[in-house]
């Protein structure tokens, strides 16, 4: 059961991630989350190290699509100005979503990677629909309501790992 909640991969931020390593990976696509994973969950647009990263992405060749579990209008409004796709109200870990992303891309799953902050959401819905995960250290030491509850619980799963060795990061 656990293993769903493990990342393939963990790194500091995006920005530890460059285009040359994952198409050496063999990547076309990636998905990531928004909130707390690319901007602080209460900032409403991009920075502009961001909008580089995401466009550093595409000139590559990458596809990049947000999936978001927030609604429309915070999703719209960070996406519409630097031309992102995206998907909100995602409902991560649900599989759909993900599916969706992929149709979207025209990708297959082997060739995209899950970009996200939770291990409740963004890593345990990566990880079930076969995707490779990349867990990253949040944006911002702040968090919305539901997710304090998830992080509560990301503790007692990220120690488990701790203790069998799984992982040997630092938090």
């Amino acid at each position: 059961m656990y293993k769903n909640f493990l990342p393939d991969e963990y790194v500091k931020d995006v920005y530890q991630l460059s285009a040359e390593a994952l198409l050496a990976k063999g990547v076309k696509g990636i998905i990531t989350d928004l909130d707390n994973t690319l901007v602080a969950w209460d900032r409403p647009d991009a920075t502009p190290e961001i909008a580089s990263w995401i466009k550093e992405m595409q000139d590559a060749g990458l596809k990049v699509t947000i999936l978001s579990n927030n609604n429309e209008l915070r999703v719209k409004s960070f996406c519409d100005p630097i031309g992102m796709p995206f998907i909100f109200a995602a409902r991560k870990p649900l599989k759909k979503s993900f599916k969706l992303a992929l149709t979207q891309m025209n990708l297959k799953k082997d060739e995209v990677v899950m970009i996200g902050d939770q291990v409740m959401t963004d890593v345990l819905g990566g990880n079930r629909f076969g995707l490779h995960t990349i867990l990253v250290v949040p944006v911002a030491k702040s968090d919305g309501k539901m997710t304090k509850i998830n992080r509560m619980i990301e503790r007692r799963i990220m120690k488990k790992f701790k203790q069998k060795g799984l992982i040997s990061w630092e938090e």
